[in-house]
């Protein structure tokens, strides 16, 4: 059952069935340098990651990261959703492509239609995002949507630095 249609895309709760796909997208070179090794190697780790990770998500939050596809034919091309960590006050939008399918807008379509939905849909107040400094791709796609830098947090004590951005103030 898909949670959000945009014009070009649906997103979609993760199922154990897109385990092969999980695999593929968390061990993509740009997902390990930006987002971090999950230790996902074969389709049993991707299994749980998925059953731990988003799925666990839906039934604690009412959310979480939804698998992206493009809407004329169905194909899976990434995820984005909203992610609330322990050590994080606020919700926290997220997304990761297939590096085929990067500079076509998906992930600006996504992460907008996935606002909306936080925001509209489930009432949450502050959606904010994460990033790697240098992860100047994603950067462009929170500024592209409207969020702004706010400035730089990390998530533990030793934990590498990560810009933090927020919507505009009023």
């Amino acid at each position: 059952m898909n949670v959000i249609e945009s014009a070009r895309l649906t997103l979609r709760e993760l199922v154990l069935q897109d385990a092969h796909f999980i695999l593929r997208l968390l061990n993509e070179p740009a997902f390990l340098r930006f987002i971090g090794d999950k230790g996902v190697r074969t389709l049993a780790d991707a299994r749980d990651y998925i059953s731990k990770g988003p799925m666990d998500s839906y039934r604690r939050h009412g959310f979480g990261l939804y698998l992206t596809s493009l809407r004329h034919c169905g194909t899976p091309i990434g995820v984005c959703g909203l992610v609330k960590r322990d050590t994080l006050a606020d919700v926290d939008v997220g997304f990761a492509f297939l590096s085929s399918h990067w500079s076509k807008g998906y992930a600006a379509e996504s992460a907008a239609a996935v606002l909306a939905y936080g925001t509209e849909t489930l009432g949450i107040k502050r959606i904010v995002a994460l990033t790697a400094p240098d992860n100047y791709g994603s950067i462009a796609v929170l500024e592209k949507v409207g969020l702004t830098l706010e400035g730089r947090i990390r998530l533990v004590k030793d934990a590498p630095e990560l810009n933090l951005f927020g919507p505009p103030t009023k």
